[in-house]
């Protein structure tokens, strides 16, 4: 599932190449809008909140958002000038066109038509969002520690505790602060430090095209993906293992050297 950074560069190229610009055509491929006439709404701008994009229409006194969301697959693409689409167009969801371009969704997850005045009935739930202006660490401790026996794998990806953290952040942030995804969230002695980290972590790379947490885009991560393979610090196999609520489980990484299995308390360390 895509991370907070890759909501927050789609949200920049959708409001760089469509904000100002009037809509010549829409289409909303989803039974729930198919007949949806945007025809002469302006493209006021696309934002970002955690992994939803949102993009807020004018057309004279009506207000719409077109909400979408990445989920697995999805993706937005911006071709000038009547270019060939770069994916197929049976999956293409949403249609945008504005003189000069058009905006394509390819397999979103999510792709709804709301008014922009009850844009909080789709992301009032989330959490201090990681990128987002309203970003506030001692919310999102608040909200982490609530439910303190809870593993800190299933803590930090819940988008209602802080948004913007997909598995590979979620692994990665665990490595770096010496926590098993197994660690009971109450048992972190410094969730400060973990959020911090987490915050830089997208800070760092919603302008890169290649995540990295490891500092070198060679190497670009420590233990996502990296099941069976060495360590990059002790040379530990590292882990693999499903996590989460019976249907939604997610695969975590780890290494148990440098992430050691509770039951004692762990800590984020420097």
């Amino acid at each position: 599932m895509p991370e907070g950074d890759t909501v927050y560069r789609a949200a920049r190229l959708l409001d760089t190449r469509l904000s100002g610009e009037t809509l010549l055509h829409a289409e909303l491929r989803v039974p729930q809008h198919a007949t949806a006439d945007l025809a002469g709404a302006v493209v006021a701008q696309t934002v970002p909140r955690g992994k939803h994009l949102l993009t807020r229409l004018e057309r004279g006194d009506e207000r719409w958002t077109l909400h979408t969301h990445l989920k697995m697959e999805g993706v937005w693409r911006v071709f000038d000038g009547g270019r060939r689409w770069s994916k197929p167009a049976h999956t293409a969801r949403v249609v945008l066109r504005v003189p000069g371009r058009e905006a394509v969704g390819f397999s979103l997850g999510v792709v709804d038509l709301l008014a922009t005045a009850d844009e909080q009935s789709v992301v009032g739930h989330l959490g201090p969002d990681l990128l987002g202006g309203d970003w506030d660490p001692d919310e999102a401790r608040r909200r982490l520690l609530a439910v303190p026996e809870r593993s800190v794998y299933e803590a930090i990806l819940d988008q209602r505790n802080l948004a913007g953290i997909g598995n590979v952040y979620a692994a990665e942030l665990l490595f770096l602060g010496g926590l098993h995804p197994a660690t009971p969230v109450g048992a972190v002695t410094a969730v400060p430090r973990l959020l911090a980290r987490a915050h830089q972590a997208l800070e760092v790379n919603k302008d890169r095209r290649t995540r990295t947490t490891t500092g070198d885009t060679r190497s670009p991560l420590w233990v996502y993906g990296r099941s069976g393979a060495p360590c990059r610090r002790c040379h530990t196999r590292i882990e693999q293992a499903p996590r989460g609520p019976a249907g939604r489980e997610r695969t975590s990484y780890w290494c148990p050297h440098c992430q050691p299995a509770p039951p004692r308390a762990a800590s984020v360390t420097g």
